[in-house]
This record gives C-alpha cells, sequence and structure tokens, in this order.
C-alpha cells in the first residue's frame, strides 16, 4: 500500500521554523498500530491521517498521533491539515473534522484567492482541573520555586480538548533557562489526561517580537523534549487568563519555539461566550509516497 504525504511547517511563513507536521492521506486501510508506526518513522510532535469521515457532512475524519500515543485534539496538526487539504482545493472556505474530542471547524483565510493562513476553533470550553505547588512544578523544569510567577494563578491543568499544566514563568531569563526533569515529571504526571507542561512568560525579551507572551511546552512521555508550537496549550492558556482577568473578548500574539531556533507565531481569539479560535500561516516542506 502506498499513500501521499505531505509535510509543512506549522505557524510560521519562513520554511524550517515553526512546528513540522506530516499529513498522510487516503488513510482508511490503516490499521492503528501502522499509524503509530509512521507516526514514530516520522518523529514529529505529531502525524495526521486523513480518512473518510463517518457523517457525510464534514469533510475528514482526522486522526492525531505523537511518536508515542494518539491524542484527542492538538492545534497545529488541525492548522496544518487544514492548509493543506486547503491547497488542493480552491473553493473551500472551511473544513470540519471529526476527532476524538468532538468536531473541529477550521476556517480557510485567503488572499487574492490564495491561502494564506488557517484559524480553527477549540472543540470544548476552557476546563480548568487540579493545581499543583510551585516547588512540585519549578522541580520538573530545573527551576527554583521562586521562578515560577503566582499572581495570577497557581499552576493548574487547562484544558480546550487536551490538557497541559499551565505555569507563568516570572522572567525572561527562567524561561530561557528551564528545561525537562523527566523524575520530577513522573513523580506528578501523567494525571487528569494531562502528561505536559506549558511555560509562559509575560517579561519579554527583543527576540521575542511584538507578542502578549512567550512560551515553552515539554512533553518527554511523548517522547517529545520540547515543540516548537502548542496550539493546544496556547488555546487553554489564552482563555485561562481571559476568564481569570474577566476581560472578554480579547486576542493574543504568541510566540513560541524562539529558544529552540524554530520561532513560531500564533494568534489567539476568546469571545466573551467563552469560544476560542487559534490561527497561524503554514508553509509547504515536501510532499511523497510512504509505502506500508
Amino acid at each position: 500500500m502506498k499513500l501521499t504525504y505531505h509535510t509543512l511547517d506549522v505557524f510560521t511563513r519562513t520554511r524550517f521554523g515553526g512546528n513540522p507536521l506530516a499529513v498522510v492521506l487516503d488513510a482508511d486501510r490503516l490499521t492503528d498500530a501502522e499509524m503509530q508506526t509512521i507516526a514514530r518513522e516520522f518523529n514529529y510532535s505529531e502525524t495526521t491521517f486523513v480518512l473518510r469521515p463517518k457523517n457525510e457532512a464534514h469533510t475528514a475524519h482526522v486522526r492525531i498521533f505523537t511518536p508515542t500515543v494518539e491524542v484527542p485534539f492538538a492545534g497545529h496538526p488541525n492548522v496544518g491539515t487544514a492548509y493543506a487539504l486547503a491547497l488542493a482545493d480552491d473553493a473551500a472556505e472551511e473544513f470540519v473534522f471529526e476527532e476524538a474530542a468532538g468536531l473541529v471547524r477550521a476556517k480557510i483565510l485567503r488572499i487574492d484567492g490564495e491561502v494564506d493562513a488557517v484559524q480553527l476553533t477549540a472543540p470544548q470550553p476552557l476546563s480548568i482541573g487540579k493545581t499543583f505547588t510551585p516547588a512540585s512544578v519549578a522541580a520538573c523544569l530545573s527551576l527554583d520555586e521562586a521562578d515560577i510567577a503566582l499572581a495570577a494563578h497557581q499552576p493548574c491543568i487547562a484544558s480546550v480538548g487536551l490538557g497541559f499544566i499551565v505555569v507563568e514563568i516570572a522572567t525572561r531569563d527562567a524561561l530561557r533557562r528551564a528545561k525537562a526533569d523527566m523524575a520530577a515529571f513522573s513523580a506528578i504526571l501523567p494525571t487528569d489526561h494531562a502528561d505536559a507542561i506549558y511555560l509562559y512568560c509575560r517579561d519579554l525579551s527583543e527576540e521575542d517580537g511584538v507578542v502578549d507572551f512567550t512560551a515553552r511546552m515539554f512533553a518527554p512521555f511523548d517522547g517529545l523534549p520540547e515543540d516548537p508550537a502548542t496550539g493546544s496549550a496556547t488555546a487553554a492558556t489564552c482563555a485561562l487568563m481571559t476568564k481569570l482577568a474577566g476581560r472578554a473578548p480579547r486576542r493574543f500574539a504568541v510566540a513560541q519555539g524562539i529558544d529552540m531556533g524554530r520561532p513560531s507565531l500564533l494568534a489567539v481569539e476568546v469571545d466573551a461566550d467563552g469560544t476560542v479560535r487559534i490561527g497561524g500561516a503554514c508553509v509547504p516542506v515536501m510532499s511523497g509516497t510512504i509505502s506500508v
């Protein structure tokens, strides 16, 4: 069996920036094990598999795999998959993807008829889970407890379809110094369907650009030491910040991947009713066939 695939860099307009994604088309005949094997072969943070929809009113059934596990929802895989499909469909204005977390709507943004960016709506409203001590999270990040900012919120699980521990870091220097400590991770994660930490900082450096905050994301259990752009976590964090501040609607520009040499830019909108949309540009990189 030979299947067509495309790779893209997501949340960037610069090739070899952003977050790489592989999109495998016409994947209906693949087994779960084969999908996981292919995702491990690409070894990107995620690989998507596009299948026929269960409901013909929808565009496709999309499954998302990290190198180690299937996940119910993620941001950059949806943005990149929609972008890849839109390149082959000049008339597409919106795609509706069936996913384990629910229906995901992806709006195609065009300029002069050409695909410019994709904006997706998170499949679930914000949910906030358990909190964690600053000391336990600091240990996971190889930081001191004083490096954890607590004025806005305690480190906590937040989700709009996929859960993360969200933690604010006090200084840009501390964000830059952070690195995952596997033993400390294993002491508190996985729990409540979360196995990763998203750390963000409002103290910006010149290299971050004009943004509201810059972020990093560590997911060592998924074979992912660091992710260059994490749409689902960014969306959840922006929704959390909006809820805590009591101000909506709000728009955010977020930088990620700066400290690993793959700069990414994510745009988030949070409506008064809690609806969260996240978007960005993509750059096609490779296309080919994979034999199974």
